[in-house]
């Protein structure tokens, strides 16, 4: 069975990414490139750059999970909107979202190959979630 662009990005973001150190080399290109404008500026990531950032993440965070709202494909090309929860070590009862993204990423050699990305801090209203509900 053939694994699409959409498959791999959806794949990539259900995978326990602060618990499972091989995802990277699993699922980013090598030469990644991530073009990042978020609430506190501008970043461009390469692989060790998004491995660390997970790293460090994996020392505050119990668990880190994605809800994905919105996944279209065309070609290799994949749109993601999505949010991201966690639950922090000091307060492991309660979870919180972290942030929104909407991601556009090219797929190269079936890997996560340049990204541009979108994010801002989470907003829990139920107006912003309902927002986040693809139904």
């Amino acid at each position: 069975m053939n694994t699409t662009p959409k498959d791999i990005v959806r794949s990539f973001y259900e995978t326990d990414l602060i618990h499972d150190a091989d995802a990277f080399s699993k699922y980013l290109h090598p030469e990644i490139e991530l073009y990042w404008n978020s609430s506190f500026g501008f970043s461009k990531k390469g692989f060790d750059d998004i491995k660390t950032m997970f790293n460090e993440m994996a020392l505050s965070f119990e668990t880190f999970r994605c809800e994905i709202s919105h996944l279209i494909a065309e070609e290799n090309q994949v749109t993601i909107r999505y949010t991201y929860f966690a639950k922090t070590i000091e307060a492991p009862e309660k979870e919180e979202a972290i942030a929104h993204f909407i991601t556009i990423w090219e797929i190269k050699d079936s890997k996560l190959y340049k990204g541009y990305q979108i994010s801002q801090q989470g907003d829990t209203t139920p107006e912003s979630m309902k927002s986040f509900l693809s139904k």
